[in-house]
């Protein structure tokens, strides 16, 4: 097995990042301003969201250093919380 090989993350894992993407998306206000606190591009991020493009490892560890949680919180899906739409990041407790 290659060293990149290693870091794939899994179809669900996947999911997990997708569904980080678009909660912050709408904590962010856009595609846009969330592309430049994780220092990609809108349309790479906009990408990944949307399945179009594969989310990385990278990607995960930047959402989680941003939002201050464990990167095995956004891999697992414990974040965003249980409850929390993830189009719109609206929680039901809110």
């Amino acid at each position: 097995m290659s060293a990149a090989a290693s870091f794939d993350l899994t179809t669900q894992e996947q999911g997990h990042v997708r569904t980080a993407l678009k909660f912050l998306r709408a904590r962010f206000g856009g595609w846009r301003p969330l592309a430049k606190v994780l220092h990609f591009g809108e349309s790479s991020v906009g990408n990944m969201a949307a399945g179009h493009r594969t989310p990385t490892i990278a990607v995960a560890f930047r959402i989680a250093r941003l939002v201050k949680v464990p990167v095995d919180d956004v891999l697992a899906g414990r974040f965003p919380p249980a409850g929390t739409c993830p189009h719109c990041g609206h929680r039901k407790d809110d």
